[in-house]
C-alpha cells in the first residue's frame, strides 16, 4: 500500500531567496516549504504526500478560511504541488504529535495513512457526455490478489535506491506516463477478466473498460495465453479531461504481469506480447541507457527530466500537450519508479 502519510526525519533545511518567514525542508527527495524555525534537522515529523486528501481537523488552514470541500464523505482539501516565492513545495509537514497522540509511540518510516484517515485523491470521471467515461460497473469482486496493482513508486521516495541505480550503471527503459485510468486485462487459470484500478468488473456493455476489451477482441486474442495480466492506461473521452483529444477510448500497454511467477516480465518480452496481441504501447522514449548516459546524476536531474511534451499531440488541434511524467523500468530486473512533471502538476486545474 502507498504511504500517503508517514513519519519522517528532516534531512536538511535551506533558506529561500527573498523570503524572511519561510524556508524549505528536505525529506527524502521531497521539498516542503515550512515556517522558518518550525523544524530542525533530525526532527521527526508527519509527512503527507501530494494528492493526499487531508481531513479538515488535521489541517484546517488548508481551506484558507473557506468552506472545506468533500471527497468520499470526508471534509478536507487535496494537497497539490505549489510554488511559493519561486520554490516548489510538494506535500505537507505536520508535528509528530499529530500521530503520537493517537498511538503513543512512533518511529521513522512508520505508515500513518490509515491512522490519520488520509485518502488518495482521484479526479471524478467526466459523465457529462454520452461518449464519456463510464467507469461504474457491477463488481465481480475486488482486484485479484494474484496480480500487483499499477502504482509506481515516486522517485522522491526512493532516494537510496536511485543513488544505487545511478552508481551501478543499471540500464532502463523510459516510457511516458500517460494521463488516464489504469486498466488490467487478465487470464488466470483459464478465466478471462477486466479490472479498473481497484475492482474486478462483471462483463457488461456500457462499462468503458469492458467495452474497450470487447472492441479490441482481447479475450479471443488471449486464447493461447494463461496466467498473465496486461496492464495499461485507458485514455480518451471523459478520462482525466481527455488531454490528448482522442475521438475514442484506447488501451496503451505499459506492463505485462506473469501471474505464475508473481512478477513483471522484462520490456523485450512485453513488446513481443504486445505485438502479438496487436496492442498500442505507451510511448517509449529511451531503451536501455544508464541514468548517467541520460545526464541524470541527481534526484533533481530526474525530476527535471520528467518535464516536456507528450509524444501524443492533441488529436483535434495537433498542438503539443504537456506530459504527465516518465516511468523508468530496469531492463534486467523487476524494479521501476516514476517521476511526475512539476510543470504538469502546476498546470493542473
Amino acid at each position: 500500500m502507498r504511504k500517503l502519510a508517514k513519519i519522517v526525519s528532516i534531512d536538511s533545511i535551506h533558506p529561500i531567496e527573498n523570503a524572511d518567514a519561510i524556508e524549505v525542508a528536505i525529506v527524502g527527495g521531497w521539498k516542503v516549504v515550512t515556517k522558518k524555525g518550525e523544524y530542525s534537522v533530525g526532527d521527526l515529523a508527519v509527512y503527507l504526500e501530494i494528492d493526499s486528501w487531508v481531513p479538515t481537523e488535521l489541517a484546517p488552514f488548508l481551506s484558507k478560511g473557506k468552506e472545506p470541500k468533500e471527497f468520499n464523505g470526508v471534509k478536507g482539501e487535496r494537497l497539490r504541488t505549489m510554488r511559493l516565492r519561486g520554490q516548489i513545495s510538494q506535500g505537507l509537514l505536520l508535528s509528530r504529535l499529530v500521530a503520537l497522540n493517537k498511538v503513543g509511540e512512533i518511529h521513522e518510516d512508520m505508515d500513518v495513512t490509515e491512522l490519520l484517515n488520509i485518502q488518495k485523491w482521484e479526479r471524478a470521471p467526466d459523465t457529462r457526455s454520452s461518449e464519456g467515461f463510464k467507469a461504474n460497473g457491477k463488481a465481480k469482486g475486488s482486484f485479484p490478489e494474484r496480480i500487483h496493482k499499477t502504482d509506481q513508486e515516486r522517485v522522491q521516495n526512493i532516494k537510496r535506491e536511485l543513488r544505487e541505480a545511478i552508481e551501478s550503471g543499471e540500464r532502463f527503459e523510459v516510457t511516458e506516463k500517460m494521463e488516464g485510468s489504469s486498466m488490467t486485462v487478465y487470464k488466470i487459470d483459464g478465466v478471462f477478466g477486466v479490472c479498473s484500478r481497484n475492482i474486478d468488473l462483471t462483463r457488461q456493455f456500457g462499462n468503458s473498460f469492458w467495452d474497450l476489451a470487447i472492441r479490441l477482441n482481447l479475450e479471443e486474442k488471449m486464447a493461447e495465453y494463461d496466467n498473465i495480466a496486461l496492464q495499461g492506461e485507458l485514455v480518451g473521452p471523459g478520462v482525466q479531461g481527455n488531454i490528448y483529444g482522442l475521438p475514442q477510448h484506447e488501451f496503451l500497454l505499459f506492463d505485462v504481469f506473469d501471474v505464475q511467477e508473481a512478477k513483471y516480465v522484462l520490456p523485450p518480452l512485453r513488446y513481443t506480447i504486445g505485438d502479438e496481441l496487436g496492442l498500442f504501447h505507451a510511448p517509449i522514449l529511451h531503451f536501455s541507457p544508464t541514468l548517467k548516459e541520460l545526464g541524470l546524476e541527481t534526484m533533481d536531474n530526474v525530476i527535471d527530466f520528467a518535464d516536456g511534451d507528450s509524444d501524443i499531440p492533441h488529436g483535434t488541434t495537433g498542438l503539443p500537450v504537456k506530459r504527465e511524467g516518465v516511468v523508468f523500468k530496469s531492463t534486467t530486473r523487476d524494479f521501476s519508479f516514476k517521476a511526475i512533471s512539476n510543470a504538469y502538476l502546476l498546470s493542473e486545474k
